[in-house]
């Protein structure tokens, strides 16, 4: 390619750099310390072999299989095979997340917004942008594998070598900079940010179905999905090479075809097409909540999908599950049996959980694009005619509740439906429902979080993603690190009865929707004192 395409990369890398030396040590950081923490966790709680062939019992059935994909090593589980088993796939779910929003920033964004056709009218070339920001993030990638490798062969746990240190770094190193490439090619065919990430989002749980699907059923459908490549790596017992190198092979080759595309376009046209607008609004835009939920239709409807479909993918495994419990003593005893219960539904707690939480995701953007919608300068628009700020601020929050209520029943609805039609003996219908609507209080009370930040400091917005993420380890994780009750009383979630295996407990329901409107109520004073930006 033309050397001139590539004009000032370096300079506008420094730039990238800047914008993002608080958000990259960040990120890098969380990964770092909570892969530390649990190959700590590992080889304290599970210090004897017999201890962790038993882990190794639990992980043998289909859902686990689903979700943290194949079990390797477990005729000899070693604290190693035990973090990469369990550890390796989630983790670079989130590295995917981390890369998909990064290059979304400074790539789409910075058009929507108009800052790249004042660089692009400056000495720099077409692909100047583009490769500064894929540079900085692919370098931020290969920095958190080092870390992690290096982290992790300092801890000087026997089963954990060297060259399984680089595996697992590596793993996650070129699964962020596969999604980067992935990110960059959608920034191309999108014509703004939303549809950016909400396409690349797809991409990322498309894989992560493929890989679920294939892994339960069919090994050959799993190599359709990088996830399936990655888990194959094998990292800290086998440490196959290949799998790495195939996920990096198939991310240049990403990136290649995102830089050809961007030499052909203009800036701020995409390959897809948009439909043109409206001459005039239509009655529903004219409403209240019409704006809010036009601007946010899309992310809606691929995440009430995509719970739908995960939700189903986990019912699908569900019918295995009791010949598994019923033929494995390890198992019984780690499930105390309660009467009238079957072990199924005491393993579909747990699965309610997760997809709560992974359900508050949404809620949680939908108030939060009140923010990105202020830094754009669009609010100050609204406010200065016949809107008030507190219709404005309620509106976002009815439409954040509503989209909560809609993919958590999705979510419900699909491991249901699945699960239904697997089972021989399947709890009704309401019991999967009830399990699942229970978290409501949880999922309002953090969406009150992010109204409370939003209203007094939208600048840390942020620690809202902190104490959901905090939420998901404490409440998914709690057995393993066997945390005291306190920290996960600390959590919205750690407050929900666990149906149909507990009571439900009402006064925890109740306590935890006075709190989210006494939060809300407190975040609409906020917003209301606060100065708007322009």
């Amino acid at each position: 390619m033309n050397r001139q395409l590539f004009a000032n990369s370096g300079l506008l890398s420094r730039l990238v750099l800047r914008q993002d030396r608080i958000r990259l040590p960040i990120w890098l950081l969380a990964f770092i310390v909570s892969t530390l923490l649990v190959a700590n966790s590992f080889s304290t709680l599970y210090s004897t072999q017999e201890q962790r062939q038993a882990m190794a019992e639990t992980m043998l059935n289909p859902a686990m299989t689903a979700m943290v994909g194949p079990g390797y090593g477990l005729d000899h589980y070693t604290v190693g095979a035990m973090l990469a088993h369990q550890m390796l796939l989630l983790t670079a779910v989130v590295v995917g997340i981390m890369n998909i929003l990064l290059v979304t920033r400074h790539t789409r964004a910075e058009e929507e917004d108009g800052r790249l056709e004042l660089v692009r009218a400056l000495p720099s070339g077409k692909l100047s942008n583009v490769t500064a920001a894929l540079s900085v993030i692919c370098g931020a990638n290969i920095l958190l594998g080092l870390l992690v490798a290096v982290g992790l062969t300092g801890m000087g746990i026997e089963s954990i070598d060297m060259e399984g240190a680089l595996i697992y770094g590596a793993s996650l190193s070129v699964t962020g900079i596969f999604f980067a490439g992935v990110t960059a090619l959608i920034a191309q065919l999108s014509g703004n940010p939303r549809g950016t990430i909400g396409l690349s989002m797809a991409v990322l749980l498309i894989a992560y179905l493929v890989r679920a699907i294939g892994d339960v059923s069919s090994e050959t459908l799993s190599w359709f999905s990088p996830f399936g490549w990655i888990v194959r790596s094998e990292a800290l017992v086998n440490n196959e090479w290949g799998p790495v190198a195939l996920t990096l092979g198939a991310a240049v080759l990403l990136i290649l075809i995102a830089f050809s595309l961007n030499t052909i376009r203009d800036v701020d046209a995409a390959f897809l097409p948009s439909k043109p607008g409206r001459k005039q609004a239509s009655f529903f835009l004219l409403s209240g909540a019409g704006l809010p939920l036009s601007l946010q239709r899309t992310a809606i409807i691929s995440w009430a999908i995509g719970m739908l479909v995960l939700g189903a993918s986990y019912g699908s495994v569900l019918g295995d599950l009791e010949s598994f419990f019923t033929n494995n003593d390890m198992m019984q005893e780690l499930l105390t049996p309660v009467e009238g219960v079957s072990l199924t539904e005491q393993f579909l707690t747990m699965l309610m959980a997760v997809l709560a939480m992974l359900s508050t995701i949404l809620p949680m953007m939908a108030i939060l694009k009140l923010k990105g919608e202020e830094n754009k300068g669009r609010v100050e628009h609204l406010l200065g005619r016949a809107v008030s700020r507190t219709k404005l601020l309620a509106t976002y929050i009815g439409v954040s509740i509503v989209s909560g209520f809609i993919t958590l029943s999705l979510a419900a609805a699909g491991i249901s439906g699945a699960g239904l039609a697997v089972m021989e003996d399947a709890p009704a219908f309401s019991t999967f429902y009830k399990s699942a609507l229970v978290y409501l209080p949880a999922m309002w009370v953090m969406i009150a979080v992010c109204v409370l930040l939003l209203g007094w400091v939208p600048r840390l917005t942020g620690i809202a993603w902190m104490y959901l993420i905090y939420s998901f380890i404490v409440v998914y994780l709690g057995g393993l690190f066997q945390f005291e009750e306190w920290v996960e009383k600390l959590t919205p979630f750690g407050h929900i009865p666990e149906l149909p295996v507990e009571e439900a407990s009402w006064g925890n329901l109740t306590v935890l929707t006075i709190l989210a409107i006494i939060l809300i109520f407190i975040g609409l004073v906020g917003y209301n004192k606060r100065d708007i930006q322009g």
